[in-house]
Order: C-alpha cells, then structure tokens, then sequence
C-alpha cells in the first residue's frame, strides 16, 4: 500500500485545497471577511492554495492569489489557468513586497500555503521578506498543513529573515521564528511540530482509508456528517 493510497497528485491537490477552502468558510464567514489573500509558494503547499482559491471564488468570496515565485510544474499552471479562467486576481510581481504591502491593506484573512512539511532553511528571498510582511500585517492568518517557517518535527525555529516596513521598503536581517496563524488545517494527520499550536485546528482529508490509517496509525477522529474537515481539541484539552 502506498503512502498516498493510489491518489493522484491532482486528486490530493483537490481535496486539500477543498477542506483549506472549507475551513476559511467555517471560521470567517463571507459576510464580514470577503477577501482572502492567498499566498502560494512554488511547490505543492501553494498548488493546494490555487485550489483553495477556486473554491473560495465558487464559494462566494474574493480570492486575490500571491504567488510571488509560481511553481514550474504542469499541474502548477494548469492550476493557475483555472483560476484566471475565474477571474480570480493575481498581484504583480514586478515588486512582489510592494504589492504585498498594498494588497494586505485590503484583506481580510490570509492563507497561508508558501511553505510545507518539506520546509528547510534557509528561507530564501522574496519570501525572507514575505514571511515578516504577514506576520506584522495583524490580519487573520490560517496555515496550510504547518504553519511557513516552522520544522516539521520542531514546530517553532528560529530563522534569518529581513526587516520589512508596512510599505514594503525591505531592510537589515532579523531572527524570526515562522508564522503564528489563528487556524492551523492538517493534511491528513497533524505534524509532529504542530503539538505546540494552540489556535483553532481543523484536520481536513477526509480520503483516509481505515487499512492506511491502521498501517500509518493515524488515529483520526471521526468526521461529521458529510464534512471534509473535523475541528481537533485544542492542547489544554486533551
């Protein structure tokens, strides 16, 4: 059995990026938070944003994609075409930090999906820039798998970034220690890293068969009804 259970990238790309969607949906409904500005990263972290965008728009939000270094991969850009056969809107990249700082003005909640569980350091430009510029923006954050600039299995790490001004003007370097988001969505099973987390957690990836659960011993919880995403207890109380 293999570890993905014979899904296709596009079939998991799918699901994650629909329970990332629905978790934005669930926690800052669209009435008062309507513009979500998903970040992508080059690798399959931001190909669930992309995704999850999609299913943002149908769902009758505002997505704006930032994908200042777009993934090369095929499904990357078919990916991308979707969304612009939606209309979605994608800042320039002329200055990506600049339009960052731009854009955050107007947004509601982000979405993080810049970096996955295969993050190591260093963090590399622009997003040594990026990374700071969310984090000091003081809008909602909600992280995809775990959360960018944390290890998989640490949680937490302290990595070298830049000083960035609320208008994108990009300064000295600066110790950071990673996203700290409001909503953490799990992929699957949470990260070993994410036991430190203390905001809400959704685990989303409702394709889970009980043989692979068993193999991997997952232990997951039960999903409600016909939901794709199940809300985990928060550490206290557990």
């Amino acid at each position: 059995m293999s570890a993905a259970g014979a899904f296709s990238l596009d079939q998991l790309m799918e699901l994650a990026g629909l329970a990332c969607a629905q978790t934005v949906a669930k926690v800052y409904n669209k009435e008062k938070y309507p513009r979500v500005l998903v970040c992508c990263g080059p690798g399959n972290q931001g190909g669930d944003g992309l995704v999850a965008a999609r299913h943002l728009s149908q769902f009758g939000y505002a997505p704006v994609l930032f994908m200042p270094k777009p993934g090369g991969k095929d499904i990357y850009k078919r990916l991308q075409t979707q969304c612009a056969n939606m209309s979605i809107s994608l800042l320039p990249n002329e200055d990506p930090i600049v339009s960052l700082s731009t854009s955050l003005q107007s947004t509601d909640v982000i979405l993080d999906a810049i970096f996955g569980f295969s993050f190591k350091p260093p963090v590399r430009a622009p997003f040594d820039a990026v990374l700071p510029l969310i984090a000091q923006s003081g809008k909602p954050i909600v992280s995809v798998d775990i959360p960018s600039g944390w290890d998989v299995e640490k949680g937490k790490i302290s990595v070298a970034t830049k000083e960035v001004s609320s208008a994108g003007q990009v300064g000295g370097d600066k110790e950071f220690e990673g996203l700290d988001p409001d909503v953490l969505i799990s992929l699957t099973g949470p990260k070993l890293g994410v036991k430190q987390f203390a905001g809400r957690h959704f685990l989303g990836g409702r394709f889970v068969s009980k043989a692979m659960e068993e193999k991997f011993e997952l232990n997951l919880p039960e999903y409600p009804g016909y939901e794709q995403i199940v809300e985990l207890p928060r550490p206290s109380s557990l």
